[in-house]
């Protein structure tokens, strides 16, 4: 008796593991986890000015998803070597007095990412930060983004495992 309730038992096991549905309806397609970076690139430069409210906004091409974190980077220059230097949002300039002059910040949601000068007279601020800004975008799994040093954008993106070939030229 033992051995045909055994039989039976691997009989059974052999036909349900075997067992095929119909094929489920296409998902959508979506963002795969690992981290996206969007950068303006000329002839896309941005111009913060008072006809803009001296801010920008980017809707991303497919919406986020809950657990994402947005990291923006401007990009300030190239060091000597030639490589580019990326600052990270937000970042506040003083005036010598240790007052503070004006900020570069962002928002996001799922679907945009806004940046905007903060200051007291944006008017004012040196066309340098104002005008022909370059910025990279970075979205990325919050939980990766507690466990690297995001004010580095060359670490993030080694941690990330992200390469230059990745970055992805948008237009705001």
């Amino acid at each position: 008796m033992k051995k045909i309730l055994t039989l039976f038992a691997v009989i059974g096991l052999i036909a349900f593991s075997s067992c095929e549905g119909p094929e489920g309806p296409p998902g959508k397609d979506g963002y795969n986890g690992v981290g996206t970076v969007y950068e303006n690139v000329a002839p896309n430069y941005y111009n913060f000015t008072n006809n803009n409210n001296y801010s920008v906004r980017f809707n991303f091409p497919v919406p986020l998803v809950e657990s994402d974190v947005v990291l923006v980077y401007r990009f300030d220059g190239t060091d000597n070597g030639g490589r580019p230097v990326w600052q990270a949002l937000p970042e506040t300039y003083y005036f010598d007095d240790g007052t503070r002059d004006f900020s570069l910040k962002y928002v996001f949601t799922y679907n945009y990412v806004n940046i905007y000068l903060d200051g007291n007279d944006q008017g004012t601020i040196p066309a340098d930060y104002r005008l022909n800004q370059i910025f990279r975008i970075v979205v990325v799994p919050a939980d990766f983004a507690a466990s690297v040093n995001k004010s580095n954008y060359l670490e993030v993106m080694k941690a990330a495992k992200l390469s230059e070939s990745q970055v992805q030229q948008i237009k705001f």
